[in-house]
């Protein structure tokens, strides 16, 4: 069973920068797997926001140039480096994981989900 833990959600001012972090349990630190970010915003569907495995890095288009994913694979840890934040930014950050290193898009590709945390950008 993969534990995942998401931290550091706020409301911010739109401009303004956050970071987030995931950490996981050590089973994600032996193998060779795909983590990732996802956001839900109020009425709308989970969508993936950036992906990470030891082959690639993906990012949304609405978030590229903006948001940096990264992480400590050793220490189970993953963030998200949110910069110029705008109000369509806001929703609940998921962190994700699937044990393949591939790293798909949809949402029902990845079997482990934190509980998520809440991210709000005010204009």
């Amino acid at each position: 069973q993969v534990q995942l833990v998401e931290s550091g959600g706020d409301s911010v001012q739109a401009g303004g920068s956050l970071t987030l972090s995931c950490a996981a349990s050590t089973y994600m630190t032996t193998i060779d797997g795909c983590m990732g970010w996802f956001r839900q915003a109020p009425g709308k569907e989970r969508e993936r926001v950036a992906t990470i495995s030891t082959y690639s890095t993906q990012y949304a288009d609405s978030v590229r140039g903006r948001f940096t994913i990264s992480q400590d694979k050793a220490k189970g840890l993953l963030y998200l480096q949110m910069s110029s934040l705008i109000p369509e930014d806001t929703g609940v950050y998921y962190c994700a994981a699937r044990e393949e290193y591939w790293c798909h898009v949809e949402v029902s590709d990845y079997k482990y989900w934190g509980q998520g945390t809440q991210v709000t950008v005010s204009s």
